[in-house]
């Protein structure tokens, strides 16, 4: 017996050490794994200059299993061990390179999400620029910006060694409670176009594939795997639909990114109606469509029958037995998989062939003008919602300043999703504001608000009081869960089954019970103070709006944020950002939201066409922000107040800073519908543009506008048409009426 033990200790002793050595190899080949070049050797192709005739070339020379090979990301069983291990052990995403086919040549392409930075992948790269997060940036107004923030982001990527960005994000926000606000602009269509076009100008001038998402109506983040919305054609086609047209025609990206969610019933990976009849049929989609990352696609025929062209990361419903079981069953044909290979692989060959990698070294990555770019981001994103004579704070000496909170020092730049990004520092707001005193000389005390009665003692004895409150990773972003099963539970049930998982939407719009006790406090003790507030989204301040002189949307801020906010507080810097989106007066006022839900039903209005429309009040305006300066608005024209459907309206107005610090104002133009014979909105906003004046200057600011962008949907017809009638024209600084500056116009 004694033998026998001692034989079994050995034999398991061998295979502990046999397990441990494949463990160690799993782990060594994950870390270590190998990396190809993404560019095409045009040596190999005999005919490079047309892409369409060598992508039909090299796939006449594909066995289907290598045709197939271009329909996935990568093969699970070697992909997963190298995804999980680098995520969880290097904290960094590796390549998952995709249609690589060494026998003809052909490179791969590589993804990198990158809503606010590159994301960090593979060997060597510890860290990136890291800017706000885009909701930020959408308050900027500001799109000659987005475009050079996404051009850095670009070069960024491209010294990583990827090519293909999950980005942007122009999914609507319809409500403020969804999880990954952050990562889109704002609640206007309008809006959320021209920042989507900047963002994929930015990427492709750099050979970067832009691949805008989510294709399309992700506004729910708890139940996204599951949740089937539905909506009436004119809902679809005049809300939720016309920025991802204008970034598809104006744009002309690469790729699109499919939603997770159904559409009338169809999840959106293998939804016909919008992967072929409206984005390929309707508006001339030539590029490739990729789904969202493992619960993109669930039946792979149906996806060849709606023309999804790759399914990522990883060879799921694009199995081989699956699409030459269809093929077999007569479901599909060999050519329709031909169609989609030929689609992705003649786009992604464009790329591949530009001569451009000697430009991009990775030393290139970090660059001083790109995290200078990251703090002017930050600088003209934040929006000063309240401001009643106490900002910008005395830069005077001798002073003690409080800065108050939970967030006051952690380095928080948004959600730990994919849209994730790794900066080598983080400027918090404690650390920014100290910074900036140290060479007045001022005292600069730090205290996380966990004991509201210290924390108010403290500020009872500060000459000045910064209190930072609000989110986290935590408590909004992606999803993080891995269990579809109880996604589809909690959404069956109208509430969450299970643990809760880490980000997701916001059922409850107020600020945590803490951070809303510490301001009433902190506003007893001293009037000198200020509430900024880190998040992706609106929030409901009605508990404490009315007892602090000062707040300050600072969002998610990236890695400068911390001397943004400072020179924001102190006045070093004019704040110039706008709203995104309108407030509520009335939390009810909002669309019905639910993260935990199966179905649901989109109408027409949200946000401030939704306030306008039903007369709802509002905290603050959509395109509301505050300056140290003051604007003056006088003289709007139109020069040619008739026109034809086919023609354009130009108007101007002429905008004077009256006040003594030079800044930055935002021209809004909205078209309004009053004498319309069918449903519309109040008004919509169909231009703006960010203006800079001196103290005294003035500026005359033309906006144009088309007369085919006031079309509505016309459901029975199946057709755009402009009305022919007289239209309201405003032109001012938010959408509030006070603020807007009135004429007419009419199309004949």
């Amino acid at each position: 017996m004694k033998k026998f033990f001692k034989r079994l200790l050995k034999i398991t002793g061998v295979l502990l050490l046999i397990f441990l050595v494949i463990i160690g190899v799993v782990y060594y080949q994950s870390v270590n794994y190998n990396t190809y070049s993404l560019k095409a050797d045009m040596s190999n192709f005999s005919n490079s200059s047309d892409l369409e005739v060598l992508a039909k070339e090299l796939v006449s020379q594909m066995t289907l299993e290598e045709k197939i090979d271009q329909m996935y990301g990568e093969k699970r069983l070697t992909s997963l061990p190298k995804f999980v291990i680098n995520v969880l052990a290097k904290k960094r995403f590796p390549h998952v390179y995709v249609g690589r086919n060494e026998r003809l040549n052909i490179p791969p392409w590589v993804l990198s999400d990158g809503p606010r930075g590159a994301r960090v992948l593979g060997k060597g790269i510890e860290a990136v620029t890291t800017f706000p997060v885009a909701m930020a940036r959408g308050a900027s107004w500001d799109i000659a910006l987005e475009r050079r923030i996404n051009g850095v982001i670009a070069k960024e990527m491209r010294a990583n060694g990827t090519n293909y960005a999950a980005t942007p994000c122009i999914n609507l926000l319809r409500h403020p409670g969804w999880g990954r606000a952050q990562e889109t602009y704002g609640e206007d269509p309008w809006l959320l176009g021209e920042f989507g076009v900047a963002a994929v100008q930015g990427l492709e001038a750099n050979n970067v594939m832009a691949c805008p998402k989510h294709f399309a109506l992700n506004s729910i983040e708890n139940s996204r795997w599951v949740v089937n919305v539905t909506l009436d054609e004119r809902t679809l086609r005049e809300v939720y639909l016309p920025h991802f047209k204008k970034v598809i025609q104006k744009g002309k990206p690469a790729s699109i990114m499919s939603a997770y969610n159904q559409v009338r019933g169809q999840f959106a990976g293998s939804n016909k109606e919008l992967l072929t009849d409206i984005l390929r049929d309707d508006w001339g989609f030539e590029g490739f469509v990729s789904t969202d990352w493992v619960y993109g696609l669930y039946d792979g025929v149906a996806g060849v029958k709606a023309g999804l062209d790759v399914e990522m990361p990883w060879q799921n419903a694009y199995s081989y037995e699956t699409i030459k079981g269809g093929i077999e069953s007569g479901e599909i044909t060999e050519a329709d998989i031909d169609k989609l290979v030929i689609r992705s692989l003649k786009t992604r060959l464009k790329y591949a062939l530009i001569d451009d990698e000697e430009q991009y070294p990775t030393d290139l990555i970090l660059d001083p003008a790109h995290i200078q770019l990251a703090k002017e981001a930050a600088e003209k994103s934040m929006v000063l919602v309240k401001n009643e004579g106490v900002l910008p704070f005395s830069k005077a000496g001798g002073q003690k300043i409080a800065v108050i909170g939970k967030l006051a020092n952690v380095e928080n730049t948004g959600d730990h999703g994919s849209s994730d990004s790794n900066p080598p520092y983080v400027v918090t707001p404690y650390q920014g504001i100290k910074a900036f005193h140290e060479a007045l000389g001022n005292e600069v005390v730090l205290d996380d608000g966990s004991d509201v009665d210290r924390a108010a003692e403290i500020a009872a004895g500060a000459d000045q009081v910064i209190v930072v409150v609000g989110y986290t990773y935590v408590d909004e972003g992606e999803y993080i869960i891995f269990n579809r099963d109880q996604m589809v539970a909690s959404a069956q049930a109208g509430k969450l089954i299970g643990a809760r998982g880490e980000g997701g939407d916001r059922a409850d719009l107020r600020l945590n019970q803490n951070d809303e006790a510490l301001i009433k406090a902190i506003a007893a003790k001293n009037k000198q103070v200020a509430v900024t507030y880190v998040g992706g989204s609106a929030i409901d301040m009605s508990a404490w709006v009315d007892k602090v002189p000062a707040i300050l949307f600072s969002w998610y801020s990236g890695m400068e944020g911390g001397n943004a906010m400072a020179n924001i507080l102190y006045g070093a810097v004019n704040p110039s950002g706008k709203l995104p989106f309108a407030i509520a007066e009335n939390m009810a006022d909002y669309p019905e939201f639910n993260p935990y839900i199966d179905e649901i039903k989109y109408d027409y209005y949200h946000g401030y066409t939704l306030f306008e429309k039903e007369q709802k009040p509002v905290a603050y305006p959509f395109g509301y922000g505050l300056s140290y300066t003051s604007f003056a608005y006088d003289s709007i024209s139109i020069l040619n107040d008739e026109l034809t459907d086919a023609g354009q309206v130009e108007a101007s107005v002429i905008v004077t800073n009256t006040g003594s610090m030079a800044g930055e104002e935002i021209v809004q133009l909205y078209v309004g519908f009053e004498n319309s014979g069918i449903d519309r909105p109040v008004k919509l906003l169909r231009g703006f543009e960010k203006v800079s004046l001196a103290p005294g200057q003035s500026k005359k600011v033309k906006l144009i506008v088309d007369a085919k962008d006031l079309a509505w949907y016309d459901e029975t017809n199946e057709s755009w048409k402009v009305e022919k009638m007289d239209y309201e024209l405003y032109i001012g600084s938010s959408s509030a009426n006070s603020s807007l500056l009135k004429t007419t116009f009419s199309i004949k």
